[in-house]
């Protein structure tokens, strides 16, 4: 009997992850289901997928090849579904949108909420991750994503950049030549951020490391050290105030990308023209055009962004 298409994603997912138990919770399945699973495949085929080692589960030549054939046939899939999306020409159907978490919490979503009063027939799937997620293979449908190079294999547009200063609380008088910082670490952003501060700080006076972006903005609110952030965050706060014009070292475009193959789908254009749309007007807070004086605000602007504090 042929082998069901299950199996090769069993295959694959195992083959990928080099063990039975992430292959099985990316699969939704408990690994002695797997185990069961895989046992029943290699009998079935007469032959060995994988060899067990103490280090995790290595493919055989075998192994190798079902799961560059389960490669080939997701991808198949993926464009099958996304030739079918080409076809609708009403808004409609499931939305996959990816974006970093303080995208969402910043200002996505206000965006997303009146993009469903307008089109009620798209049902919205927010992915929240600081990852790239594989849009070739249908993880997310739309990426709003900050980077300065978008990869070469998607389309979309570019809606502003997105500008950083250093800030410190607003009630703190100290020198900030002599501060204390807060900072990413290493493993953000290729570290872009730890770099930049590494040049103005010693370790000896990073206070605190985080391992993303989220949660920088509440130490820097906090008293722990002054940061950097990015200017639509930290000019909205009344308790920081910018120590610093925008740094062009760490500034990055907003970008917002899809398939080349579902660029014209109805609720892709749909949804990236109404983003497009709504970013449009902020881009003066996104890009930390604050005027002469560093601490001064952008009050309207800045009330079309949520929880503005004033």
């Amino acid at each position: 009997m042929p082998v069901a298409w299950d199996e090769f994603r069993l295959v694959q997912a195992i083959a990928d992850r080099g063990a039975l138990a992430p292959a099985a919770a990316h699969l939704g399945i408990n690994p002695s289901t797997a185990f069961r699973r895989l046992a029943a495949v290699e009998a079935e085929l007469g032959a060995r997928l994988f060899e067990r080692h103490r280090s995790g589960y290595v493919p055989t030549p075998a192994g190798e090849a079902m799961a560059a054939a389960a490669v080939r046939m997701e991808e198949e899939v993926a464009r099958f579904d996304r030739e079918v999306a080409d076809r609708a020409q009403t808004p409609s159907g499931l939305l996959r949108v990816t974006a970093a978490a303080t995208l969402v919490t910043d200002f996505l979503m206000p965006m997303l909420g009146r993009f469903r009063t307008r089109y009620r027939q798209v049902r919205i799937e927010l992915v929240t991750s600081e990852e790239a997620l594989n849009l070739s293979r249908r993880d997310a449908d739309v990426a709003l994503r900050a980077t300065r190079d978008p990869p070469p294999n998607l389309v979309g547009r570019r809606l502003a950049t997105i500008a950083w200063a250093v800030y410190g609380p607003a009630r703190d008088d100290a020198d900030s030549g002599d501060a204390d910082w807060v900072s990413p670490s290493e493993a953000v952003a290729g570290g872009l951020f730890a770099r930049f501060v590494a040049a103005r700080a010693g370790p000896e006076r990073i206070a605190l490391r985080l391992n993303s972006v989220q949660g920088l903005c509440e130490a820097i609110v906090e008293g722990v050290g002054i940061g950097p952030l990015p200017c639509y965050r930290g000019d909205r706060l009344a308790s920081l105030k910018r120590l610093s014009g925008p740094e062009p070292e760490l500034a990055a475009s907003l970008w917002l990308l899809t398939h080349p193959d579902l660029r014209h789908a109805a609720r892709v254009r749909a949804f990236m023209d109404h983003v497009a749309a709504e970013v449009a007007p902020l881009r003066p807070v996104l890009e930390g055009r604050q005027g002469d004086d560093p601490r001064s605000r952008v009050s309207a602007r800045l009330e079309a962004l949520p929880g503005t504090q004033s």
